[in-house]
């Protein structure tokens, strides 16, 4: 995995704001990665930066996570669905063009991306 590629997902997991959410895919366009590709380095990297607020794009989380997820959630105002996967991301995703600025700015000191 390229470490380049790691940190800026990370950076971009970590401008996401309290009580705001979004999709692998929403981050991936972002990167220029695949959404895929997010997960995979969420699952490896993602457990020292918020990633509570990373979901599916039906704004579900898998099993493991959905727990711990859920005590982070109701602190931050975000509600489970009632089927209890995850939450409506409709109503809880971060502005994407905020999300894009700060992301410009914490990436600023970082290679370009590749391709």
């Amino acid at each position: 995995m390229d470490d380049v590629v790691v940190e800026r997902v990370l950076r971009a997991v970590e401008q996401v704001p309290r009580g705001r959410v979004v999709s692998y895919g929403d981050l991936a366009s972002l990167v220029g990665i695949g959404p895929r590709q997010v997960g995979s380095i969420m699952k490896v990297y993602g457990g020292n930066v918020t990633w509570w607020r990373v979901t599916n794009a039906s704004g579900d989380l898998p099993e493991p996570l959905r727990e711990p997820a859920r005590v982070r959630w109701a602190e931050e105002g975000i509600l489970m669905k009632p089927n209890g996967l995850g939450c409506r991301i409709a109503e809880h995703r971060a502005d994407r063009a905020a999300l894009a600025g700060a992301y410009e700015r914490v990436t600023a000191d970082l290679p370009a991306p590749a391709g």
